[in-house]
């Protein structure tokens, strides 16, 4: 177990966010676009072969660092090791991200940036609804998900869930273009993010106020998606606020009809976004907390 990595990882990136340089995601990015314009045909084999590609890519890469690392003292290796680690996690950039839908003065704009869905035409209540969905879910796939498989395998864990990860931010649509080139990606990144997007929803429980209706929103609602993991997390965001997300949202012009998750006890406003985007500093303690445990056991 790599509880001490996944720990200072943590800290540095609550401390210093993203580093001024061009983000490991970018140039996975940067490999996903290249290798399409080569390779693209709208079948799973050429998107199989992309995320055999880049997995292999990446996992080479990050094991090569960690040999590196190893040739240092002790202290410098776990430094290093901790700051590569750190540019997987996401939590104060995506908080500030979701948080600029706030005080932006063009919220639909700003929320163009953080979703696939179209905002031309949102309302209000379905802009702040949408960032609370896109602050739920992401709790999962840019802070959870990538703790749980560096405090399993390490650097070479969380590199290869980002890997998997921005694939499925990329390629994983169920567009015309994308419906058999990236069902490999898709299928992939929910086999990655099942078991985090559960750990993230029992989280949000504990941090309810009212637990007992977040944990009945998540029971009763979790598996209303077509994503078998978006739900949850998504589910225990609506019963710790009180309010009803999901429903039918436009994407690349058509309208997605969704369920609707959790009780509408209250309507989704600004206000409720904030409190939302509080419960940043109770997700802090609590992954620390669990990460100390870790430390002392191990």
């Amino acid at each position: 177990m790599f509880f001490e990595l996944a720990a200072l990882a943590y800290l540095i990136d609550m401390v210093f966010g993203e580093f001024p340089s061009k983000h490991p995601v970018s140039w996975m990015g940067d490999f996903i676009a290249a290798f399409e314009r080569r390779f693209y045909r709208n079948l799973m084999f050429p998107g199989a072969l992309l995320v055999l590609c880049l997995i292999t890519l990446t996992l080479l890469i990050s094991l090569s660092l960690v040999y590196l690392c190893s040739l240092f003292p002790d202290w410098l290796s776990l430094i290093t090791l901790a700051m590569f680690a750190s540019t997987g996690l996401a939590m104060n950039m995506l908080h500030e991200s979701v948080a600029a839908l706030l005080t932006a003065q063009q919220p639909k704009q700003a929320l163009s940036y953080l979703v696939s869905r179209d905002t031309a035409d949102m309302t209000e209540t379905e802009i702040y609804k949408a960032g609370l969905e896109t602050w739920a879910e992401n709790l999962s796939d840019g802070v959870i998900a990538p703790l749980f498989y560096l405090t399993l395998f390490g650097l070479p864990g969380i590199a290869v869930y980002k890997a998997i990860n921005t694939m499925d931010s990329m390629i994983a649509y169920k567009t015309e273009r994308y419906f058999y080139f990236g069902k490999t990606a898709a299928l992939v990144d929910d086999i990655a993010n099942y078991i985090p997007a559960r750990l993230t929803a029992l989280l949000m429980v504990l941090l309810a106020t009212d637990k007992a209706r977040a944990w009945q929103c998540l029971y009763s609602d979790g598996n209303k998606l077509e994503s078998p993991n978006a739900g949850y997390p998504i589910a225990a965001m609506a019963g710790a606020l009180g309010v009803a997300l999901g429903g039918n949202a436009s994407y690349h012009g058509c309208i997605k009809h969704k369920p609707t998750l959790g009780l509408p006890v209250k309507p989704v406003d600004k206000s409720t976004l904030s409190q939302a985007l509080q419960m940043k500093t109770g997700f802090n303690m609590m992954i620390l907390g669990l990460l100390a445990v870790g430390v002392m056991l191990t």
